[in-house]
């Protein structure tokens, strides 16, 4: 059952997965922020071939639908969308920032508490935060390991100065991300970890569908305008009289 993942919310991100066996078998990643339309379609050929398969073997799509810069964002989302239909199989839309925040819980076994943010550029963090909760309805302390607790997400996502959300985060938190990189004085990122591997995509994907989530939407996670407008007038050439 092999399924893949696209996401281009950050960086280029390509993985191929067996659904079956839940095992990612091939999965790359390009940080270049230009030419997203020809890396992924030459990453989507190199993952095929590394996991052993071709484009006909695909049974399911999983897109990250952001957030992420509306240009790079489009570029995957279409991509994936029109593979989807060519191929006639299941799509499914994920928000990257909870395969960034999966990723990161993973090499943090022990935390309960993380935020992860990317670049949003305009001095701005796409960001949300997680908890792994596994108390329960009697609000008695968890008790659960953290590891085997599930993550949920708890604020987000959602797009501010990094200045709004410092305040919020404490010692205990697990920060990771780019934008948490980049703005590091403010944000104090614990992880070094700047994009989810493509490979939590799928990871992700097939726990919340396990989990009887709906993934349907494939709607883009903007969260704001675009910088390039259509003009609302038409300006007159001439001028003032």
């Amino acid at each position: 059952m092999m399924w893949l993942g696209i996401d281009t919310s950050g960086a280029v991100g390509v993985a191929v997965g067996d659904r079956e066996s839940g095992e990612v078998l091939a999965a790359h990643q390009d940080e270049r922020a230009r030419h997203h339309d020809e890396v992924l379609m030459e990453l989507i050929d190199r993952c095929l071939r590394e996991a052993g398969g071709q484009r006909s073997d695909l049974e399911a799509v999983v897109a990250g639908r952001g957030p992420g810069p509306f240009t790079g964002l489009r570029v995957g989302l279409v991509t994936a969308r029109e593979i989807a239909f060519v191929l006639d199989l299941p799509l499914y839309g994920l928000c990257s920032l909870d395969a960034l925040a999966l990723q990161a819980a993973s090499e943090a076994p022990s935390a309960r508490d993380l935020v992860v943010a990317l670049d949003a550029r305009r001095r701005e963090v796409y960001w949300a935060r997680y908890s792994r909760d596994a108390g329960d309805d009697s609000g008695e302390p968890a008790t659960t390991p953290a590891a085997e607790a599930p993550l949920t997400r708890v604020a987000g996502p959602t797009v501010s100065a990094p200045a709004d959300i410092a305040e919020g985060i404490t010692a205990a938190d697990v920060v990771a991300g780019s934008g948490a990189l980049l703005h590091a004085e403010q944000l104090r990122p614990t992880s070094a970890l700047a994009h989810a591997d493509p490979g939590f995509l799928l990871r992700e994907a097939w726990r919340a569908l396990d989990a009887g989530q709906d993934l349907t939407s494939t709607e883009p996670l903007y969260l704001r305008e675009p910088d390039a407008k259509k003009p609302t007038a038409r300006k007159s050439a001439l001028g003032r009289a």
